[in-house]
């Protein structure tokens, strides 16, 4: 299985959107320090996230989250969630 995922930080409140195959592990990492460009920005916490089966599949989301139109996509998909947060 692949993942993509969000990560939300505690102290900045922007976002990081990855990539992998060992989900839980890969918060742990970015939580311990351990992925330079998400060290400075502890602590984090997973918002979103969504599984495939083919790698190819996963890497494209990914890529798509990253852009304008996925940034308003997940906007939109979590309204909810921001709309009980204070940013």
């Amino acid at each position: 299985m692949y993942y993509v995922y969000i990560l939300q930080s505690e102290k900045d409140g922007l976002w990081y959107t990855g990539y992998t195959e060992h989900l839980a592990q890969r918060i742990k990492q970015h939580n311990e320090g351990s992925t330079e460009s998400t060290k400075r920005r502890r602590p984090l916490k997973l918002i979103y996230y969504e599984a495939y089966l083919d790698k190819e599949d996963a890497l494209g989301r990914e890529k798509f989250l990253k852009s304008g139109s996925g940034k308003r996509f997940l906007k939109k998909q979590l309204h909810h969630y921001f709309s009980r947060i204070i940013m």
